[in-house]
């Protein structure tokens, strides 16, 4: 059965220095920190790599990010996947849950989370299905 968790999260984005030998590249390199609260209470903390172009409102990231937490009343762990795009100011996000990365009670889960920013603050919204644990 699908079901909805809804709320919010801080993030912090640290930058980190280039891969060594690979500074050529210009791919920035970000960890990040977050606090979940709402439906879905935990943290994460992941990676993220970004390129912008020289063409204005075009980039690109990708990142992978391990959360940690509670969720419809079961705690457990799973993997976010980002792929992200900016083409010419016509943003472009998926995110999704990592086939088969739930442990603990989140064993089983699979879904995809959406991402709004509004005012400074940002907002998920993790469409999923959890299996039930004798199903797993």
């Amino acid at each position: 059965m699908t079901q909805t968790a809804t709320g919010t999260f801080d993030v912090k984005m640290t930058p980190q220095p280039a891969t060594p030998d690979h500074e050529a590249s210009q791919i920035g390199r970000l960890a990040l920190s977050k606090r979940f609260h709402g439906d879905l209470e935990g943290t994460s903390l992941g990676e993220m790599l970004a390129f912008r172009t020289a063409v204005a409102g075009s980039a690109g990231y990708v990142a992978m990010e391990r959360v940690e937490g509670k969720l419809a009343g079961r705690e457990g762990s799973f993997v976010l996947m980002h792929t992200g795009e900016m083409n010419r100011g016509q943003p472009s996000l998926v995110v999704q849950v990592v086939p088969d990365s739930g442990t603990g009670g989140l064993q089983g889960l699979s879904g995809r989370l959406s991402i709004d920013v509004r005012e400074g603050t940002h907002f998920y919204e993790l469409v999923y299905e959890l299996s039930s644990p004798s199903t797993v």
